[in-house]
């Protein structure tokens, strides 16, 4: 089992940066990949990014690539992502999530609690 807490939401303006952290904890060992989704009302969860944590090996959304990076701190048992040039598209309550290294939300066994992110315009 693996706990997932996420951190770093708020409101910002459109064009600004937001650094996201997930923290895990648990049988990460276990872990190959981790991910960040994210969910509006009425919608599908999306997904936005992706890292396999053995060869730090990362995949996006055309809607975020170039813009958000995805990274890992092993020794921290954390992942980020960093979010620059925010859009007010990019509100959505965001999740990170472990499991396997696909872009499916079906792919993920483990989820953290969201952490909501505003842009405003």
């Amino acid at each position: 089992q693996v706990q997932l807490v996420e951190s770093g939401g708020g409101l910002v303006q459109a064009g600004g940066s937001l650094r996201l952290s997930c923290a895990a904890s648990g049988r990460t060992f276990s872990t190959r990949a981790m991910g960040w989704f994210r969910q509006t009302p009425g919608k599908e969860r999306e997904f936005v990014a992706a890292i396999i944590l053995n060869t730090g090996t990362t995949y996006y959304a055309e809607s975020v690539n170039g813009r958000f990076t995805i990274s890992g701190d092993t020794a921290k048992n954390t992942v980020y992502l960093q979010m620059s040039s925010l859009k007010p598209e990019d509100t959505a309550l965001y999740y990170c999530a472990a499991g396997a290294i696909t872009r499916s939300p079906l792919g993920y066994d483990y989820w953290g609690q969201g952490t909501q992110v505003t842009v405003s315009s």
